[in-house]
């Protein structure tokens, strides 16, 4: 027994719909799929900012040199 069966899955879905309809949820995804790409652009541009210190590292002791 347990959430393993797909007719338990859909009763569980279609509970869902009832509480919450449709547009709330797609407004939940969407939210969600903005927060997700929002982080990604955080990390991207902090692993780039990190880059393009140790490139400026670099080639100022290749300038003292």
């Amino acid at each position: 027994m347990g959430f393993s069966s797909i007719t338990h899955w859909l009763i569980v879905l279609l509970i869902v719909f009832l509480i919450f309809g449709t547009s709330k949820l797609r407004n939940i995804g969407s939210d969600l799929g903005a927060a997700i790409k929002n982080f990604k652009d955080a990390v991207k541009n902090e692993n780039t900012t990190k880059v393009e210190k140790s490139i400026r590292r670099t080639s100022k002791t290749r300038a003292r040199k």
